[in-house]
């Protein structure tokens, strides 16, 4: 009876020690083609032992003429100044539909479900914020994201739908007001939920480039990632020039290294902030989502 247990313990370690090294594997392929060559990636490919080391990829990067310093603290702002901000406004809007006493709750919640279904549009999304004068600001990386997103709207919906109403009334009764019960009941209560959509808005601001590319024209405000998509479309011009004849040199950029680097960069914070919010992610996305 007990061997049957162990063989299973060992067969289960067995298969999750070989997934988690399928998964490890292709993060440290990027990681050595990072460190690879421009020449011999272009004669032997991407390899996980390279026969050529080099650091171009990251001189170009870190001392190069991009002001990547400037933009990696722009990105670290937005991030954490605009995560801050969603997670409030969600979270307060996610209280205002899970409370049974507020009226018309289920009709402001249709209106949030339809937000779902249809867009207006880029055209007027970009003429509301030209209009409120964002162009240019570093509001404009933070405020057209700000808005928060339905489904994280409904995962902390349902997820409060579950605190007992007698919570609820017990504050009530003792005198207690929304916001206190909000912030000092619901909030505390819902630790995993709220750190599940903290990763994803922390996520989704760490990534958005897009804003940039329609609402920033100065240099100074361009974001880590619009950064290097720019200088990755540089480098693959300039490549291309050079193969057509339209310019001279013979210098070989490290164009396939420059994608590498550019991924370890960009990954490096998410990747150290997720550890903190891991025990709270799953439990979070998995109750928040099955009831109604």
């Amino acid at each position: 009876m007990t061997s049957r247990p162990k063989f299973f313990d060992a067969v289960n370690a067995a298969l999750i020690g070989i997934i988690s090294i399928l998964c490890i594997l292709p993060m440290l392929l990027v990681l050595m083609v990072s460190f690879t060559d421009e020449a011999s990636i272009k004669q032997f490919g991407y390899q996980l032992f390279p026969s050529e080391l080099s650091l171009d990829a990251y001189k170009l990067l870190l001392f190069g003429s991009t002001p990547l310093y400037q933009s990696y603290m722009i990105s670290i702002f937005v991030t954490v100044i605009g995560t801050i901000l969603a997670v409030t406004i969600t979270s307060m809007a996610g209280y205002t539909l899970a409370a049974k006493h507020i009226r018309y709750r289920n009709g402001l919640g249709l209106f949030f479900f339809i937000t779902m279904v249809f867009n207006t549009g880029l055209v007027p999304w970009y003429l509301i914020n030209l209009n409120l004068g964002m162009n240019n600001t570093i509001w404009a990386l933070i405020i057209p994201s700000l808005v928060f997103n339905p489904f994280n709207l409904f995962l902390v919906r349902n997820y409060m739908s579950q605190i007992p109403p007698s919570l609820t009334e017990a504050a009530k009764i003792d005198g207690a007001s929304d916001f206190y019960i909000a912030f000092r009941i619901f909030f505390p209560l819902c630790m995993p939920v709220l750190a599940t959509i903290t990763l994803f808005y922390g996520i989704a601001y760490w990534n958005n480039w897009f804003n940039a590319i329609m609402l920033v024209d100065n240099e100074k405000l361009y974001p880590l990632q619009y950064l290097l998509f720019k200088l990755n479309s540089e480098i693959s011009m300039i490549q291309q020039m050079q193969s057509s004849g339209a310019i001279l040199g013979s210098q070989t950029l490290p164009q396939e290294s420059v994608k590498m680097a550019t991924a370890i960069l960009t990954i490096g914070p998410v990747v150290l902030f997720y550890p903190f919010l891991q025990r709270y992610f799953i439990k979070g996305l998995l109750i928040g989502s099955v009831k109604e």
